[in-house]
């Protein structure tokens, strides 16, 4: 009986979150104009047009971007507008479409043939297995566009052209076939319901079905609050971490970036450094004017409201009477300290916060007599294990909360979990009762799910807190691993006195007494050192690289926009930026390895990044078959170009190449550029106008960057003029299928081989540290103390992406 009603609750479950969804669709819709509607409406014709083209293989032109085909919409008064599949003078029979479709069959060139039987089917056609997935819709909201242009002119052909040549990129023009590449639609996991990406497996989100977790409760009075568009909602968004940390139990420690935080120019990024860790204070304050946090819930609570309002001049009285009502309502730890407020010998007593029963089910949420107890007088607390933690009624130090706690999430996170839904511990289980690590828990409640409108993606900023946050927990458990097993590193074989050399110890007493960070971990300094002399044994073996491709995720990509929330930018939603962007980057492989669309690839090095703003970016060194290398200064002009061509000759490169690849501007233009140093551009920009091609002074060719004495403006709502000389150097071919930023160089000389493979492999962004002299040398706490970690970079490593990869393998002796 305990089960049927358990699978009643769940039914009912899900069908109030779809109702719940429904419901928000229906108010975003109701508050848009008729230009949005139009524009959303050409939208999704656009997108059923390029399905039915990725299932029958044809050739559909469409004619008008969605802003075009807005105003065609709206000339012609008309929301049943379709797309022909056929041509326009051919009776539109079943017959007709089918012969249609033949005939273009029977044109596909002889090489895409080949190629699809030798690699398999191209991207459009991705292999679903029965066992793996199933078809499902893309979470999508084409409501929001956040703003950004993504087409290139009036025309968007969608055809299946630009799949890839030997050599197709070399010697390019736009011609009627350029078309920018696009990601199929998202899949579904037949497992666990997740959306997943071109390339991605039900292996990343719940192992194959091995992982099965209960969704996270949500609160529609918050989501209401957070999807408003209304001035209240926007400065609910803008300052939601500020409202979080109002109401948090505990207080967060972390070195955060300012600079990237709170720069009102540019996008937010929520970027931190060295260790993270929450405490925890007394039940009640020194002074009745230092009230902070857990004390709030307790210590004269008539006054709570006005003590939160005087944190801060921006808090808005109605949110935070919202907020304090919802917790009051919902939340189990706001419950059980309301309750210790009306003990009459509160200066007496202590509050013991437990752990999770181990007995209790997975799927139940806390109460409030299982989260904490009441300890009054000379009671005893008893053992404490290892999760509980004994809060003091006055004074005494604050109490760090461990991170192996369930209750971590909960007490810092009270605006994302306002039912006081567990975290992770070293106990989490599934549903079959096996335990599940940090970051395959995390995996797996970071997935996007159409039947889970969990309040983690909603929350934005605070979203972005919250995935560093668990990305350092996971990290520090790895670390704390080596610390606390050097036997097992066996960290006595290594050469101590080498090490030491190197690193700069001069105390020859310290050398003894060091904590090893060993090369098995992945971004360590040993891990770099050793993958920098893998990739030159390659160059060793094969010569030197011929080809440096740097790519840039670009927030405007129509696969990020389309799987936004409502009200959400494309900072709001770091996973999608890490997800889109290794996508994207495997297809540019495949492009480059295995269609050789720049020539046949021999060696290949590939690194990922992530730059000070949090977008992901991936550096690629290739090394030609000798038949294809790039022998001469022509070779050079067939393949990179640095130059802003005609407009009227090839508008769609015309435009990506001002929206992507110009420089700057820095100088004179804009002397606060992050480039700028000591007045001139560390990238050496502008260059000098070249009538052609010829060898530089420093190992890198001087491109052609002709003098057109026609400046053009950046944009059309810029008065920035710029010309060839700001022109980062690209491909046409590559950058007109991505849309993005990719940068092409050439390396001409073996003395630039050395300085590209320490570049590529000069790790994370790290910062400047003296190291003082002290009994021991620890290398993990160096390590933490110097690593920077972004949103973007948090969410590419809990889903396990990869950071490193090289062909050939090279075996270490």
């Amino acid at each position: 009986m305990s089960s049927e009603n358990t699978s009643t609750t769940h039914t009912n479950d899900v069908e109030c979150r779809r109702e719940l969804r429904r419901y928000y669709d229906r108010r975003s819709r109701q508050i848009e104009d008729n230009e949005n509607r139009q524009i959303r409406l050409a939208r999704r014709r656009a997108n059923y047009a390029r399905r039915r083209q990725q299932t029958l293989g044809g050739d559909i032109t469409l004619v008008g971007s969605p802003a075009n085909l807005n105003e065609d919409v709206v000339h012609s008064n008309s929301t049943s507008s379709c797309v022909s599949l056929i041509p326009p003078n051919r009776e539109a029979t079943p017959s007709c479409r089918f012969t249609h479709i033949h005939n273009l069959a029977r044109n596909i060139p002889v090489e895409r043939n080949a190629m699809q039987e030798t690699n398999g089917l191209p991207p459009i056609y991705p292999t679903i297995m029965p066992n793996d997935f199933e078809a499902g819709p893309s979470h999508i909201n084409s409501d929001v566009n956040d703003g950004v242009d993504n087409t290139f002119d009036g025309t968007t052909h969608v055809t299946n052209c630009m799949q890839g040549k030997y050599n197709c990129a070399k010697d390019f023009k736009e011609g009627r076939e350029t078309v920018r590449y696009q990601l199929p639609q998202p899949k579904t996991c037949h497992f666990c319901n997740a959306c997943l990406f071109h390339r991605e497996t039900s292996s990343m989100c719940c192992k194959d079905g091995k992982i099965s977790l209960p969704n996270i409760p949500i609160c529609p009075e918050f989501m209401e609050l957070i999807c408003e568009q209304t001035p209240r909602g926007r400065h609910f968004r803008q300052y939601i971490q500020f409202y979080n940390n109002m109401f948090a139990f505990t207080s967060m420690g972390v070195h955060v970036d300012e600079s990237m935080a709170s720069n009102s120019r540019g996008i937010y990024t929520f970027r931190a450094q060295g260790a993270i860790y929450y405490r925890i204070g007394s039940l009640l304050p020194h002074t009745p004017l230092s009230v902070r946090h857990i004390q709030l819930y307790i210590y004269n609570t008539d006054l709570e409201i006005q003590r939160r309002m005087s944190q801060s001049v921006e808090a808005h009285e109605d949110i935070v009477q919202l907020i304090q009502r919802i917790l009051d309502m919902y939340n189990p730890f706001v419950e059980r300290f309301r309750q210790l407020s009306r003990t009459p010998n509160l200066h007496q007593c202590k509050l013991l916060i437990k752990e999770q029963p181990l007995n209790q089910p997975q799927y139940c949420l806390p109460n409030a007599s299982q989260l904490a107890a009441v300890i009054v007088g000379g009671e005893e607390a008893g053992h404490l294990s290892g999760g509980e933690i004994l809060v003091q009624t006055f004074g005494g130090n604050l109490i760090n909360v461990q991170d192996t706690a369930r209750y971590y999430d909960p007490l810092q996170y009270p605006i994302l979990f306002p039912f006081g839904t567990y975290g992770w511990d070293i106990n989490t289980c599934d549903a079959n009762r096996n335990k599940v690590s940090c970051r395959d828990y995390y995996a797996y409640v970071l997935q996007i799910r159409l039947d889970d409108l969990s309040m983690i993606w909603y929350g934005g900023r605070l979203s972005q807190q919250y995935v560093v946050d668990n990305y350092v927990k996971i990290e520090t458990h790895k670390l704390r691993w080596f610390e606390h097993n050097p036997d097992s590193i066996r960290a006595d074989l290594y050469q101590g006195l080498q090490d030491a050399f190197h690193e700069g110890e001069c105390d020859t007493g310290n050398v003894g007494y060091r904590t090893i960070l060993p090369s098995s971990f992945v971004g360590s300094p040993r891990d770099m050192i050793q993958r920098f002399q893998d990739a030159m044994s390659l160059v060793q073996k094969f010569g030197k690289p011929d080809l440096f491709i740097t790519m840039t995720c670009n927030p405007g990509w129509e696969e990020i926009q389309n799987e936004l929330l409502p009200a959400q930018t494309a900072q709001d939603r770091p996973d999608l930026l890490a997800r889109v962007f290794k996508s994207k980057f495997e297809e540019l492989k495949d492009d480059i390895v295995v269609k050789e669309v720049l020539g046949r690839v021999i060696v290949y090095v590939q690194v990922f990044e992530f730059r000070k703003r949090g977008l992901p970016h991936a550096h690629m060194l290739i090394i030609l078959d000798e038949d294809d290398k790039l022998h001469n200064l022509e070779d050079y002009d067939r393949v990179v170009k640095a130059e802003i061509p005609c407009k009227e000759e090839q508008p769609q490169l015309h435009k990506a190449i001002l929206k992507h690849m110009v420089h700057g501007p820095c100088g004179i233009q804009n002397p606060r550029s992050p480039c700028m140093k000591n007045g001139q551009c560390k990238k050496g920009y502008p260059k000098p106008f070249s009538l052609e091609t010829y060898q530089g002074n420093d190992s890198y060719p001087v491109y052609k960057r002709f003098d057109t004495n026609n400046p053009v403006p950046l944009n059309d709502h810029c008065r920035v003029m710029v010309d060839n000389t700001w022109v980062v150097p690209y491909n046409p071919w590559l950058l007109l299928k991505y849309n993005c930023h990719i940068n092409v160089e050439i390396c001409c000389s073996i003395k630039s081989v050395k300085y590209l493979y320490k570049y590529v492999y000069k790790g994370p962004d790290r910062v400047s540290m003296e190291v003082r002299p002290g009994p021991n040398y620890d290398e993990v706490q160096q390590y933490i103390d110097a690593r920077w970690v972004c949103a973007p970079e948090a969410c590419w490593k809990i889903f396990a992406f990869p950071m490193y990869r090289m062909y050939p393998t090279v075996f270490r002796l």
